[in-house]
């Protein structure tokens, strides 16, 4: 589960940096400039981020599944997660949620002692 977690973290950290970019600097950039502007030029050039957030997002996906069934976790939790990385900034404070889940309730698992907070 160690490898699962740490995998996840990861994965959250990237999809959310990439996610915020493109959100809060790309598309602005590209829409809300003059129209032929280095700047908008910029936003469009950067609007290639989005593929990757894309392709990494699946994988991220896949992993936050997986560990969602090793965890146990509700449906209810599990969907929270998954959905977390299409909604900008809003992973982050899911990946700190979830890393206070795991931490609390697999210590055994990870090597580590009981989080309480």
């Amino acid at each position: 589960m160690k490898r699962l977690f740490v995998s996840y973290r990861v994965l959250a950290f990237v999809v959310g940096v990439l996610l915020a970019f493109c959100s809060l600097v790309a598309l602005p950039l590209k829409y809300l400039t003059t129209e032929g502007s280095g700047i908008q030029q910029f936003g469009e050039d950067a609007s290639i981020m989005w593929l990757f957030h894309g392709w990494i997002f699946m994988v991220y996906v896949v992993v936050a599944f997986l560990l969602s069934r090793r965890a146990d976790w509700t449906v209810r939790f599990t969907l929270l997660v998954l959905v977390a990385g299409l909604v900008p900034l809003l992973i982050f404070f899911v990946e700190r949620v979830v890393t206070r889940k795991i931490t609390s309730e697999h210590a055994d698992e990870l090597g580590t002692e009981p989080s309480t907070t």
